[in-house]
């Protein structure tokens, strides 16, 4: 399994959390395919590092450079090429990667795999960093789908020890949907959103991190669609 995502529409990701930048290739799109770059930002925003106490420090803008395949807000049809410089690297903090493995990232699982070649700064090319072009990505094709009347919505189900309650199985509305982007924590229930940040801060006090499930949801979705099998 390489870097590369997809069938109809092929993402290829690329670069390291500490490197000089990070970018993705998205090959395949319909030409005049829009290209929100509004929407995107917004959608960029929400995933920007050092926004509060609750996500990491570093400070990432998660600015982007649209290099090729966009033109005059539509795709062209040939490969869009994105890059998004790093520009808060602190490399020399995680210089006991080398040797010394996290628990629960794939420091070592990458050591491994690459013979101990891979850049292992801040997890190299398996860090959380490389989740902006996943982003980008996905900003992209919430507007192709919004087109077609297809919503899709999440929220946080469980975080800690606390507890959202699920999504109607029979449908949400879009408006649901569509609201809970606009909030730090999404949930259905607004007062389990104090309470999940308290998870958060007491874990974070004691230098310890806490688990959660993500509960996604379509809406408008045509017959017809997915494997054959569940």
């Amino acid at each position: 399994m390489g870097a590369t995502f997809g069938r109809n529409i092929r993402m290829t990701i690329f670069g390291e959390s500490h490197g000089k930048g990070i970018g993705l290739v998205l090959d395949g799109l319909p030409p005049g395919t829009p290209i929100d770059e509004g929407f995107i930002k917004e959608e960029m925003a929400r995933r920007a590092p050092g926004q509060n106490l609750m996500s990491t420090r570093r400070q990432e803008k998660d600015s982007y450079i649209i290099e090729s395949g966009v033109f005059e807000g539509k795709a062209a049809g040939t490969p869009i090429c994105v890059l998004i410089p790093n520009s808060d690297q602190h490399s020399k903090d995680y210089s006991i990667l080398k040797n010394q493995m996290r628990p629960g990232h794939a420091d070592y699982a990458g050591k491994v795999r690459y013979q101990g070649f891979n850049d292992y700064r801040g997890g190299g090319h398996f860090s959380g960093r490389l989740t902006a072009p996943l982003v980008f990505t996905g900003a992209v094709a919430k507007t192709m789908l919004d087109a077609r009347g297809i919503v899709v919505g999440a929220h946080i189900a469980r975080l800690g020890q606390v507890t959202d309650r699920l999504f109607d199985p029979l449908g949400e509305s879009d408006e649901c949907l569509k609201n809970l982007r606009k909030h730090t924590l999404p949930v259905l229930d607004a007062d389990k959103a104090p309470m999940m940040e308290a998870e958060v801060m007491a874990a974070r006090e004691q230098q310890d991190s806490v688990g959660g499930v993500v509960e996604v949801m379509a809406t408008g979705m045509p017959p017809g669609i997915g494997d054959p099998f569940f």
